[in-house]
Formats: structure tokens, sequence, C-alpha cells
């Protein structure tokens, strides 16, 4: 019995292999992808305001309507993979959505263009629900670490990526041009992951039963911690992309006037929340997750209190706090649900990242009207409330038994 076990286990992926090498390119550049098609517009969206005629709150709804649709399609995601397998719903994902995006940069009118990211949501969801699954189904345990750390590492940068390459292209042609780009970095994706990533060897196909789906999302909410989990997810996403979608509507515009390469140019910050998720996970693998988690909300706090100033390096270091809080507290939510979650783990880190992505969709959107209201006062006002609620509850769950 050992024996056998063994031999399956020397089937994974391995590092140091050409399998190895050809798996992990196809996983960064699949994540790379899907989170540049999906944040592309973040920074072009005063730029669709001037062409659609829409106030910052509506061209905020060509990132929300995304999310909110992706947070409820990954609920389903999984287990629509567990029916027809990993890779056809990586690689189905990828192709529907690059050519979602490839549309959506000949919208003709502002209904269709938000009904082409709405679908958006649904096709993008196949591959963050699906592919932490194919890592940890087909690679070694000893390389399990460094894959999933590669494919992590490539939605970081897709995220910034997709934002600097859309406002270098916005500024030098045109958002159509930038959102098409966009489109077609996606296909060549597509076209790595058809080629590189290996068919599933460990995937045992399962049929999706309604009733017990049902059960293992209800027993999530008989947890005294999970739910809170769940609203710090929603919290600080909502906190962190309000930020990030009207920041670029305050620096276009006197006094600054940046262009649209400048500004797609600060979101290098990432990079530190690159660096963050790292560092302050290791620090509350050390300390507890319960006595770190309640510093990165301060942090956060620290920079919104920045970016009120009236100076540029101000409002840039505002977003460097607020972006390297945010990846810290982000990275250890989300690890603290599988630490949390004694059964149904899958469906519990399912249910985290729909709450994290309705912060992004409903948190975000209402940020709008803030901006409309009251401009960048109202922003931060109304995200230092975000943070204030995100605090409370790290508060609440740093009294909470283990």
């Amino acid at each position: 019995m050992t024996h056998a076990i063994d031999i399956t286990a020397d089937r994974r992926i391995r590092h140091g292999t050409p399998a190895f090498r050809r798996t992990n390119l196809a996983l960064f550049s699949s994540g790379f992808a899907t989170f540049g098609l999906l944040y592309c517009v973040q920074p072009l969206m005063p730029a669709l305001s001037h062409a659609f005629g829409v106030n910052a709150a509506e061209s905020s709804l060509s990132l929300s309507l995304t999310t909110g649709v992706l947070a409820v399609a990954m609920l389903f995601a999984g287990a629509l993979s567990d029916a027809w397998g990993r890779k056809p719903i990586m690689l189905a994902s990828l192709l529907g959505s690059s050519l979602l995006v490839l549309a959506t940069a000949v919208a003709t009118d502002w209904s269709t263009l938000l009904v082409l990211r709405a679908l958006l949501g649904v096709t993008l969801a196949g591959l963050p629900a699906v592919a932490m699954t194919y890592v940890s189904e087909e690679i070694h345990a000893d390389s399990l670490g460094f894959a999933m750390g590669l494919y992590i590492g490539g939605n970081a940068i897709g995220g910034m990526g997709g934002r600097l390459i859309a406002g270098f292209a916005a500024d030098h042609a045109s958002w159509r041009v930038a959102v098409g780009v966009i489109g077609l970095l996606g296909l060549i994706a597509a076209a790595l992951v058809a080629k590189g990533l290996p068919p599933s060897m460990h995937f045992e196909r399962r049929r999706a039963h309604p009733r017990a789906l049902a059960s293992a999302f209800g027993s999530l909410w008989r947890d005294a911690g999970l739910p809170w989990l769940f609203a710090e997810g929603f919290l600080l996403m909502g906190a962190f992309v309000t930020v990030y979608n009207y920041a670029s509507y305050r620096l276009l515009a006197p006094p600054f006037s940046l262009s649209q390469s400048h500004v797609g140019a600060i979101f290098m910050v990432y990079l530190i929340g690159v660096g963050s998720s790292a560092w302050m996970g290791s620090i509350a693998g050390r300390l507890g997750r319960r006595h770190v988690l309640w510093i990165t909300l301060v942090i956060m706090l620290a920079g919104v209190g920045l970016t009120t100033f009236d100076t540029l390096w101000a409002i840039v270091g505002g977003i460097a706090m607020l972006t390297f809080g945010f990846f810290g507290g982000h990275s250890i939510a989300s690890s603290w649900v599988g630490k949390r979650a004694a059964v149904a783990k899958a469906h519990a880190s399912s249910f985290y990242l729909f709450s994290y992505y309705m912060g992004s969709s409903i948190a975000g959107s209402l940020g709008g009207l803030a901006w409309t209201h009251a401009g960048w006062a109202g922003v931060a006002g109304y995200v230092t409330l975000l943070v204030l609620g995100g605090l409370a509850v790290a508060l609440k769950l740093r009294r909470l038994p283990g």
C-alpha cells in the first residue's frame, strides 16, 4: 500500500523537470492574463467617462459588474471543474474572457460594454477557482510552495501589468487600443496553457450535488470566526479598490494633470504589496494572526490619511501604505480562513473570495458616489469608514478563542 502511494506521488510534477517549467510558464501566464483582463479598465475609467458621457460612479460599473458576477460564479466554478476537468475549464475561461475583452474594445454604446463586462465575470471565474486546485493535485509536495508562489505572483503582476499597459496604450493611442492589447495578451496566454499545461493526471471526476453544496456552505456560518473573516475580506477589498478606482480621476485633473502613462505607473506600488503579503504572513505565522491582522488595518488608515494632502509625494506614499496594509491583511485573513475551517475548506475559501470580490463590486461602486458629491475628501472619508469597520472586525477576531 505504501509502495503504491509513493509511485503515485512520484508521477506528480517536480521542480527541475521540463514538465515543471512548462506547467509554471502556463500557470504564471494564465494568472497574469486573468488579472490583466479583469483590472485593465481601472485606469481607463476617466477615459470611459469622457467617451460615453457617464459619471465616475457609472464608469466604475465597468469593473464592479465584472467582480460582482465573478464573485457569484466562483461559488460554482469549482464544482463544474469537478465534473468537466481542470484544464478544459481553465482553457475555456481564458479563451472566452479574451474574446469578450476584444469585443469590449469595439463596443459602440455603454450598455453593450457593461453587458460584455458582466459576461466577463462568468468566464473569468473558471480560472482562479480552478488553478489552485490543479496545482495542489498535480504538483509534487516538495515543489508545491514554489509553484503556488509563481501562480500568485502572476496574479499580482498581471493586476499591475494590465493597469500599466492599459494606461500607456491609452495615452499613446486610445482606450479601445488599450483594451484590445490586453485581449490579445489573453489569447497568447490561452495558447501557452493549451500547449504547455499537462492534462490532469490525478483528477477524479465527481458530480456536484446541490444539496451537499448547500449543506457545506451552511456549516460555515455556524462557526464563531468564519463569518467575521468573510466580512473582513469584503471591507479590505472594498477600501482598496475604491482608492485605486478614483485616484485616477484626481491625478488626471488639475493641479496634478498627470498623463495616463504616469497614472498607470503609480500602480507599480503593487510590487510593495507582493512583498507585504509574504512578509506580514511570515510575521503572523510567528506571532499569531489575531495579534497582527489589526496592525495591517492601522497601516491602511495611515495611508488613507496621507492621500488627503495636496502633494503628489504624499498621495503616492499614502497609496503605497494602503497597498502594503491591504496585501498584508488579505494574506493573513485568507490563510486564517483555511486554518479556521475544520471541514469544507474549499467551500470556506470560495466564500471568502465571494465576499472579497463583492467588496470590490459593491463598495467600489458606492465610492463613486462619494467622489461625485464630495471629491477626494468624500472618497477618503468613505474609505476611512470601511477601514475602521475592518479594524473593529480584526479586534473582534483578536478576542476569538482558537
